[in-house]
Order: C-alpha cells, then structure tokens, then sequence
C-alpha cells in the first residue's frame, strides 16, 4: 500500500522526498513528517501516513508530535543564549546559582558538566512515580540532595530524562521564568513555531499518538533478559525513572502518551512540536530565519566544542555519540551534514539539528518507533549531505570558471 506524501519541495532538493516516502516501507500504520530550511528559506516541507493508528486519523500539515530528546536540544539553545547574553557562565559551578545543588560533594560541578552529561546524575537513587515527575519541584528536589553516581571529572553517561530539569532548573533560576515560559518568549513566539516544552490545552488534539515499532519492543526485550537480578540497572533507570515511564517510553495510554506528562514540562524529552517548526528553530541558530537569528557565530562556535565522547561508565555498544554543550555533535552513531552540523536526535527516529556552513536546519519526526538499525532518518541525512556537497561542488566549478 503506496502512502499518499503531501507538501512542497524545491527542485534543487526534489529527491529528499523521494528518501522520504521511501521511510514508510515496512512500516504500518506510520505518520512522519519532514522540513528542510536552507539559507532561512523552507526547501522541503513533507507529511504523510498516520497520526493516530486507533482511529486511522491522517497525518496533517498542522500534525505535532513528541520529540523525545530533541527536547534536548532546544534547552540547549536556551542555555547558550544565555552564555551570549553574559548571564551564564559555563566554567561556574552549578552551585553559583542553584545553591542547594551544592549539598553531597557537589559543589564543584560546573555548568559545562551538566550540559555535557558529567555531572554524575543520570538516573534518580529514588524510584520516581508519574506524580513526582510531573511536579518540577519534587524532581528538581530530589536530584540537587542526591548524592552522584560518581565523582566529578571521573566520567560520563547519558542523562536521558534528567539533563532536562538540571540544566531547566539553572535556567530558571537564572531568568525567574520557567525553562518552558523561558522557550516560548525567546524562541517558539518570535519565530511563530508549533513547539513547546509544556503543551498547553488547546493543541493537545493536534499530537500524533506516538507507537513503539517491532525493533523497539524487542530491543527491550533483549535487555530486559540480560538484567541482572538484585543489581541496578542504571542505564535502564535513567529512561524510566524507576515506575514513571515504560521502557519504551510510551504505551498505549502511558507514558510520553499521557496528557499530564504532554501538558509536564518535562525538558528532557517531553518537547513537542511540528518538523516545520523545529526545523525554522535549528535554521535560526546559524542564520536569520522569518526575522530572528538565536545565536551568533562565536557562541555556537563555543557551545559545539566537543566536551564529552567515548565509552560511557555504563557501558553500552558503539560507536558513541559526541557532546559539546548539550548539543550532540556529529558522529558515527548520529551522523548530520558536516563538522559544523549541531542539533538533537530523539528515542524513535526523531533527528533535528543545524548546519553552520550550509545554513541549515532539519527535522524529521516519527509516531513509530523504532530502535537499533532505523535507517528511516539516516537515508534523509545521507541525501540531503549529497545535494549539500554537490551544489557546494557546483559553487566551485561556477568560481573557477569565473576566475578563467
């Protein structure tokens, strides 16, 4: 059964749609959707398939859908605006302001920690239920008296769920403005975006139900049967927080699926947004996109530094994704454009980010989720690379010729 691919694309950019309906092969009852902006110009504005597969609900223009730990990325901005506008400083300790962070030895974890994954506070000691996580301040209470899961500069490990409120509270505490409100004034309102960090009421009819596919459940599955009885699972932990959330993230009516998280603001993966909107926002980190530009050269230049990469302290197979601050880097477990592609990918197949040297911003969501070798996104990115570096071939041969 052929999907019906709606949406525009620009001719120079006329194949990546092509890679797009290509992702819905195999895959039943998938909605999708995928936007391109190169230059601050939309080249490619793509949905199809299903949004909600309980009622055979189309996948629409105005679609939104979770976007996991892209959430990430977008807190990620926030906090280097932050550094540009001269209020954060990431060589500060966390403790400079929050100061009950400092409590359990962790007085000199710095700024920079947080945002690279160092701060040894991936995963709760405390199991956490819905209720807890949907109350910032219980959250946020627990990990600033936790004692790490290990010393400072002695290693790193994803902080999938965590990353949100920790670098979320040191906005707040540094705007007076939650790390929600803080997006939403900076970013989502002047750019006219379809995103939030805390959905309110009114878009709540517009999400996608978001679905594990085949090779999630299994790959849970899989580990779920290598555990080891009595000895905690950190890695495990730091996706579910103990009882709050599958470990697929989502189930029918639970999880990431759950009005209450969805209307949470849960930062680090509870964003939600169109691919139209968060590919403007990646755009308007690198060049001015519908009026707004977010960050200036010498900021990202700073803030995609490469801070964190290698074995993480739990283990895991490679290859390893690469941090600067907070941004994921390329590498071969996430690859993007190029050496100055930044951004966030996202449980499931979601992958937002931007290109400094092409001026580009993409996004590609997904209400199936799919685990291990999901190549749905991957083939996008690989195309979208080819037409970058042909066209910047073209520029070349046209200077040369010039030049003759």
């Amino acid at each position: 059964m052929s999907i019906r691919i709606e949406g525009t694309t620009t001719p120079d950019f006329a194949s990546l749609a092509d890679v797009f309906s290509a992702a819905f092969t195999g895959h039943d009852a998938m909605g999708a959707a995928l936007c391109v902006r190169a230059g601050g110009e939309t080249v490619v504005d793509l949905w199809g398939g299903t949004a909600d597969p309980r009622d055979g609900t189309p996948w629409t223009k105005d679609t939104t859908s979770v976007i996991f730990s892209c959430t990430k990325g977008l807190v990620s901005i926030l906090a280097a605006r932050l550094v540009q506008d001269g209020l954060l400083d990431h060589r500060a300790p966390v403790a400079a302001y929050w100061p009950e962070f400092a409590a359990e030895g962790k007085g000199g974890i710095t700024v920079a920690d947080l945002l690279a994954h160092r701060s040894g506070l991936p995963a709760p000691r405390d199991l956490l239920n819905v209720e807890d996580v949907i109350d910032w301040d219980t959250v946020t209470g627990r990990l600033a008296a936790q004692r790490p899961l290990w010393a400072a500069g002695q290693g790193h490990a994803y902080h999938a769920l965590t990353h949100g409120w920790l670098v979320g509270e040191v906005i707040r505490r540094v705007t007076g403005k939650t790390v929600g409100q803080y997006f939403d004034e900076l970013v989502a309102a002047p750019l006219r975006a379809d995103a939030w960090i805390g959905l309110p009421p009114e878009a709540a009819h517009r999400v996608a139900h978001m679905r594990a596919g085949s090779s999630l459940t299994a790959l849970v599955a899989q580990q779920a049967a290598a555990r080891v009885a009595g000895e905690v699972d950190w890695a495990e932990r730091a996706m579910t927080l103990g009882h709050a959330f599958p470990p697929e993230l989502v189930d029918a009516t639970g999880g990431f699926n759950d009005p209450r998280v969805q209307a949470a603001e849960v930062p680090g993966a509870g964003g939600i947004a169109s691919a139209r909107a968060l590919a403007s926002i990646w755009s308007s980190t690198v060049v001015e996109t519908d009026g707004v530009r977010l960050l200036d050269v010498g900021t990202v230049t700073d803030a995609i530094r490469p801070q964190t990469e290698g074995t993480p302290l739990f283990g895991g197979q490679p290859p390893f994704p690469r941090w600067g601050m907070g941004f994921q880097l390329p590498s071969l477990a996430r690859e993007f454009v190029g050496p100055a592609s930044f951004g966030h990918d996202g449980a499931g197949g979601q992958v937002a980010f931007a290109d400094a040297t092409h001026q580009v911003g993409f996004a590609f969501l997904t209400n199936l989720m799919e685990a291990g070798a999901d190549h749905r996104a991957t083939a996008i990115v690989d195309e979208l690379r080819r037409i970058l570096r042909q066209a910047a071939h073209g520029d070349h041969e046209d200077l040369e010729d010039r030049r003759r």
